[in-house]
């Protein structure tokens, strides 16, 4: 989706308001981004903790400029793609969260990112003899200028990647320190997967998977076996305050650099992060505030107590859970005069949405006419990042200020 008025599209000047974006219209609210931005900044100072933001959250040249200059160690990549596009953004740290296994990119990273004139620093995953043989293959073959630093990955059972034996990641965490061609750098997890229980603080097994992680960095620093000061990292989006106590500075007596992977926060949401995040409202604050506000038409109301509008999942994400409707604009925008006649929309619900049609259910007896704008908020900001190549950065009050251009 474009996110611009077809008359603007076309002509490289964007809607002054967003009264004049065509409908449906991802917005992005530009004060709550850069509320999040330093709230996120500010916590992780107090904590002790270095950020490097996930940039697959939003893949946007104009957030990664806002994050770094809010002091962002890195940046985190899950796939090549994103690491190639990061380093053409000039980003000086990329933080790779996953394994190095297709020998394309393994030439990649040796040419361009362990050459002596790259400005960009790398890390990435290893978690397997097997997967660290394959690097090796490639690395001894290309001989680059700098070895590869490695972060080994511990995981949990029915997780994603990650070595699973304790006993295993400190024999892999040897292998890697007696070769030639990489260097282990630390120890990485993710426990953001974990099955959760009834606390939504946190998952019960995500503490034990901590502390693995802390046996695992004292044990490879006594051994020699991390080449400087070592990167303990782990912490998405919902559980980072865990991840701080459990690997934070007041847990070492030696010097660790403890970073935090967190991406979504920098928009956050009415959804999952609402629900999870430390700094969200269902877990006793509202530190940060949702960013990202769908508008769109209702199309029409066929039956009593049921209105269909003019959005679906080809707008919004659906993964964790549908739109929640924060209300309706009056029929000239914002601030016009009737918004006190605005309909109450707390009982109204999304039940369901086709590819471009949205089914609510509202109290019998509800009138509503075609064209009343909704006001919707989304769950999990990755997917709607992901189905917005223009989204209109608007004011408080309601001006479009600039756009943010996710990139694939």
């Amino acid at each position: 989706m474009t996110g611009r008025h077809a008359d603007a599209a076309g002509s490289g000047a964007g809607p002054a308001a967003a009264a004049d974006l065509e409908l449906p219209a991802m917005l992005l609210r530009d004060d709550a981004i850069a509320h999040n931005v330093r709230a996120m900044a500010d916590w992780c100072r107090a904590a002790g903790v270095q950020l490097a933001p996930h940039a697959k959250t939003h893949m946007s040249r104009e957030l990664v400029r806002r994050q770094t200059a809010a002091g962002a160690w890195g940046f985190t990549a899950a796939t090549p793609a994103q690491v190639r596009t990061l380093a053409g953004w000039g980003v000086g740290r990329v933080l790779h969260a996953n394994v190095l296994v297709d020998r394309g990119s393994i030439a990649w990273v040796a040419e361009h990112l362990l050459a002596a004139r790259s400005a960009t620093e790398y890390l990435c995953y290893v978690d397997s003899e097997a997967g660290l043989d394959l690097l090796l293959t490639v690395l001894d073959r290309l001989r680059p200028d700098r070895p590869l630093p490695l972060l080994l990955e511990l995981g949990f059972p029915g997780g994603r990647t990650g070595v699973r034996d304790d006993v295993a990641a400190l024999a892999l965490a040897e292998r890697v320190a007696g070769a030639d061609r990489v260097r282990l750098a630390g120890v990485a997890a993710f426990e953001g997967l974990m099955p959760v229980g009834d606390d939504p603080g946190a998952p019960p097994g995500a503490a034990d998977l901590l502390a693995r992680v802390r046996a695992l960095v004292t044990a490879v620093t006594e051994q020699g076996l991390v080449a400087g000061v070592p990167v303990v990292t782990a912490g998405g989006s919902s559980y980072f305050d865990l991840v701080a106590r459990e690997l934070g500075p007041a847990m070492w007596d030696r010097p660790v650099t403890t970073v935090l992977r967190s991406g979504c926060y920098v928009t956050h949401d009415h959804g999952v992060y609402r629900r999870t995040s430390p700094l969200g409202a269902d877990r006793g604050t509202a530190a940060l505030r949702p960013a990202f506000e769908l508008r769109a038409s209702v199309l029409s109301a066929p039956e009593d107590g049921l209105l269909i509008a003019g959005f679906g999942r080809r707008e919004v994400p659906t993964d964790d859970r549908l739109p929640v409707v924060l209300g309706t604009l009056p029929p000239d925008g914002p601030g016009a005069a009737g918004t006190a006649d605005a309909p109450d929309t707390a009982a109204w619900q999304v039940t369901g949405v086709n590819d471009h049609h949205a089914f609510l259910r509202v109290p019998p007896g509800t009138s509503v006419t075609p064209g009343t704008v909704l006001r919707l908020g989304i769950s999990h900001p990755c997917g709607a990042f992901d189905r917005w190549r223009h989204l209109p950065l608007v004011d408080a009050a309601d001006r479009v200020v600039g756009e943010i251009t996710p990139r694939l």
